[in-house]
């Protein structure tokens, strides 16, 4: 442990800080997290995952281009920017890895689980705002630190692939969702016609936008978004998508109890309000026409990967008992049944 601090001090000299308190922060699963605290102000101190991220100057340089960009033409915009090494970096790299700071909101909280309607408005509002404050800045400009993060066509044909190469026993023992989640290729198809269509435009999105990546104050009004490292050129599906996908059901992706699943007609019309009250101007016909494809798309997508890692042996999500992705895979496909059934 003392090690570990003398190396997180090591660091924070990177960035000016020579006296600080370091501690432990957040309950986020891909980066380690701590919150800094000095005598002018908190910060939030990141040691990126390369095991996820394998080029992390890709990220340092996509929240600088950001953060330039907004400065620059949108100055009233909450953004919380990135501070800069003593050399003018993004980023400091040690022999253990690579590092980032930032400053910390005060005051600010976050949630781990939508718990009503205001709380998915406000999230959608916020999401939508980051995209439509950014609608000027040239999305190809942008690294693209997950290639293919969200492409539905590469998840089914790995799927496919696994149904060939995978587990033999637990294909036969899966054959029902296999054949449940092959029905639904469809969703793949819409997923092609839209890359297809000009009506539909490739933005700078978040690409992750669970509850917990956005701040809130004190009454409870959104703040900003936070955790760019998903940031990068998509379409507007992937943002309401996701936020469908993770706020719709009152339990998550790990309920093995799939009665419990059903659709809060509530938070999802807050959802789509919300998102649209920011993008409203910039979202085509077509577009405005596809919110509940959008989380059908993404709810599948997730599917397809639980069940084509549970073929392939866990190699990707692991497992915390045996069927744990063979269970996921089977409550998203629940998930995707329900939403199916919603008229909006």
């Amino acid at each position: 442990m003392e090690d570990t601090q003398n190396g997180l001090r090591q660091v924070l000299t990177r960035f000016g800080i020579t006296d600080a308190n370091v501690a432990g922060f957040g309950s986020g699963l891909i980066n380690s997290t701590w919150k800094v605290g000095t005598t002018s102000g908190n910060f939030i101190l990141q040691k990126i995952n390369t095991n996820v991220f394998k080029q992390p100057e890709d990220l340092g340089y996509n929240v600088r281009l950001i953060a330039d960009y907004l400065a620059a033409h949108h100055p009233e915009y909450y953004f919380i920017a990135p501070l800069k090494t003593v050399d003018g970096s993004n980023l400091c790299h040690f022999e253990d890895g690579w590092y980032r700071m930032a400053p910390f909101a005060d005051g600010s909280h976050s949630f781990d689980v939508v718990q009503d309607a205001d709380q998915a408005y406000e999230a959608a509002r916020q999401f939508g705002r980051f995209t439509q404050k950014l609608s000027g800045l040239d999305a190809s400009l942008l690294k693209v630190p997950i290639p293919d993060f969200h492409n539905l066509q590469l998840r089914f044909e790995q799927f496919n692939h696994a149904i060939v190469h995978g587990n033999k026993e637990r294909i036969m023992e899966g054959e029902m969702v296999i054949r449940a989640l092959q029905g639904e290729e469809a969703i793949v198809k819409e997923f092609n016609n839209i890359r297809a269509n000009k009506d539909f435009r490739v933005r700078i999105m978040h690409h992750d936008t669970k509850i917990s990546n956005v701040l809130f104050d004190a009454a409870g009004k959104g703040l900003c978004v936070i955790d760019l490292d998903t940031v990068m050129p998509g379409y507007f599906i992937s943002d309401t998508g996701d936020m469908m996908r993770t706020y719709l059901s009152p339990v998550s992706e790990e309920e093995k109890d799939f009665s419990r699943i059903y659709i809060r007609k509530e938070i999802l019309q807050a959802l789509i309000h919300g998102y649209e009250e920011e993008m409203q101007h910039e979202l085509s016909v077509a577009e405005k026409h596809s919110f509940l494809y959008s989380g059908r798309f993404m709810i599948y997508m997730q599917a397809l990967r639980f069940m084509t890692d549970h073929l392939m042996d866990d190699v990707y999500y692991g497992a915390r008992y045996e069927g744990h992705n063979f269970v996921r895979a089977q409550n998203q496909l629940t998930l995707l049944k329900r939403l199916q059934e919603v008229e909006y």
